[in-house]
């Protein structure tokens, strides 16, 4: 009886770890998670730079002076600086005693320099570059004072300046003449004329900005009337008399509103503070021109601590000045959160509905999977297509439009017909509509047949199991579309310059004057307002921390936007449990 071979084992033992590992799939393991680490790395290294840079741009640092070689003193402080090597070109081109201090400096250095970009201020450019062996002294007065001032009507400031405190004047008569007794008188009187310019620039806001609307009304009233019933009509000729009523009802307040402007510029006035700069010379500031100052070699850690919060306030709550080089970005972080809940608000009821009509209701077939690439190919067209588009659609032919039928007495100065807060929104929803869409497609989608079928056999219609079955258990994914939407909406920059942002607007698009909302007004944005601080300033070294710190904010408000959307998807996650996908 021949004997039969004995079984095989139903699994081979493998004896090679190479090819046990590829068996067991840890190869892509390594990959995938080695692609996730450098994807996390890239993040939090961006996050980690923006951050550092832009919360050392408020960071008060200390006021150097500097000794040239041909006694010059510069007064300043250091905001960068930068290793390199001296040419043979620019060692030939210094004068005699520059080059006694420069080549023993650099023989001893091996020929290496350290370069110091000094932020003077004062007037004329503020910055220039210091090689160290220029440098034949470096030292940090006691008493040096860094002063930001702001520019008035009357009077225009050249960014910061920085000097010695020698006295403070009031009429011309000298009450401190020492530094301690100067910044002393100067804390006492300072509130004061800060509250001065503060009443005098609501003055001219509000109250003569009132008055000068009454009278623009009664124009265009009178402009109406003469579209309308034709020029000396009697209708005309009532509205003309309403201008006189009008402007003859404004000349006794408006000589008093200038009264009042013109004693609180002449209280102001005699204030003053005189410093002597790193040059000798003497130069008078008035106390309503310095939005703050303090002595920069002289803060502790408190004192610097003040400082930096105090600009960090300003930032977050003032409008900015010196070509929004200085001052705040409240408008900017205004109109942002704004135009993003607008944006919401117009794109997500739009975006739901389409997914609806293409998952629920239509039927499949070459329509529908045309849709479908439309809206795929729709994602990704450049932003600056959709900027385009709704300047020439939305501003020109829909705001044109409304301006020729509603606001005819307003030509050829538009109303509509123009960049404004609303055409910014709608183009924003335009270019976000294909995020909302997709995504809340995916979660109809996830959403189980069953419960479906179930809310039919209990005798609901189509629109009732939609609205009482999938919609609440589709919410959370309709919400990640709308958290996604948010994002990209609040980032987007190139649009808006066509649509609606610009550099410096004074206005809010929301205040307390009737109707509160005005669609029709432009806004600033903070990722226009980094753009102009990057590439359309003037002093682009006085700009770069604003660029670095202005970019920290916009993340910052995207996550606030981002952090309530997603508080609000987990609460509807809870509540429907079953529906997580």
């Amino acid at each position: 009886m021949p004997t039969s071979a004995p079984p095989r084992p139903l699994l081979r033992r493998v004896t090679d770890p190479q090819q046990s590992m590829r068996a067991r799939g840890e190869p892509m393991l390594w990959l995938c998670g080695g692609a996730l680490a450098m994807c996390l790395l890239m993040v939090v290294g961006l996050l980690t730079f923006v951050t550092a840079r832009g919360l050392g741009t408020f960071w008060p640092t200390a006021a150097v002076q500097l000794r040239l070689p041909d006694g010059t003193l510069r007064l300043g402080e250091i905001t960068r600086e930068s290793t390199f090597t001296p040419s043979a070109e620019q060692i030939a081109g210094l004068g005699d005693a520059e080059k006694a201090v420069a080549l023993p400096f650099l023989h001893s250095r091996d020929g290496v320099s350290v370069r110091h970009l000094i932020r003077t201020g004062n007037t004329g450019d503020q910055f220039f570059w210091v090689p160290d062996y220029l440098v034949v002294e470096q030292t940090t007065p006691e008493w040096a004072l860094v002063v930001e001032r702001e520019a008035t009507v009357d009077r225009q400031s050249w960014g910061r300046f920085y000097g010695f405190p020698t006295e403070l004047r009031i009429d011309g008569a000298t009450v401190a003449d020492t530094p301690a007794a100067t910044m002393a008188r100067f804390a006492v009187e300072h509130d004061a004329n800060r509250a001065r310019v503060d009443a005098a620039r609501s003055i001219r806001k509000q109250q003569l900005g009132a008055l000068s609307t009454r009278e623009e009304e009664a124009r265009l009233y009178a402009r109406r009337m003469e579209l309308r019933h034709g020029a000396d009509s009697p209708e005309h000729r009532a509205a003309l008399a309403a201008i006189a009523t009008v402007a003859q009802a404004n000349v006794e307040p408006r000589e008093r509103l200038n009264a009042e402007l013109a004693r609180l510029e002449a209280e102001n006035t005699r204030y003053q503070m005189r410093f002597r700069t790193a040059d000798g010379t003497v130069q008078d500031l008035y106390l309503a021109d310095i939005v703050r100052l303090y002595p920069a070699n002289q803060l502790s850690l408190t004192g610097k601590l003040a400082v930096f919060w105090d600009r960090w306030i300003e930032f977050l709550t003032a409008e900015p000045r010196e070509s929004n080089q200085e001052g705040g970005v409240w408008p900017a972080i205004f109109g942002t959160v704004l135009m993003t809940l607008i944006m919401s608000l117009l794109v997500v009821p739009l975006g739901v509905l389409a997914a609806l009509y293409i998952r629920e209701y239509a039927r499949a077939g070459l329509v529908i999977s045309a849709v479908r690439v439309a809206v795929n190919n729709l994602a990704g067209v450049p932003s600056i297509v959709f900027g385009v588009f709704g300047l020439g659609f939305f501003c020109y032919l829909t705001g044109g439009s409304i301006d020729a039928l509603f606001y005819p007495e307003r030509l050829p100065n538009p109303t509509f017909g123009k960049a404004a807060l609303v055409w910014a929104s709608l183009t924003l929803a335009l270019l976000t509509l294909p995020v909302v869409i997709v995504a809340t497609e995916e979660a109809l989608a996830a959403v189980p047949s069953s419960m479906r079928e179930g809310s039919y056999a209990c005798g609901a219609s189509k629109w009732q199991t939609i609205r009482r079955i999938v919609l609440p258990r589709a919410m959370p994914g309709i919400m990640t579309g709308t958290i996604l939407a948010m994002a990209r909406g609040a980032g987007e920059v190139a649009p808006l310059m066509l649509v609606g942002a610009a550099k410096w607007v004074p206005e809010l698009p929301f205040d307390g004057e009737a109707p509160y909302l005005h669609p029709s007004r432009s806004f600033m944005h903070l990722g226009f307002h980094i753009y102009d601080l990057g590439f359309q300033s003037q002093n682009s070294e006085a700009a770069k921390p604003m660029v670095f710190t202005t970019t920290l904010l916009l993340i910052g408000v995207i996550m606030v936007l981002n952090v309530t959307a997603v508080f609000l998807r987990s609460r509807l996650r809870r509540r429907f449990v079953a529906a997580q996908f």
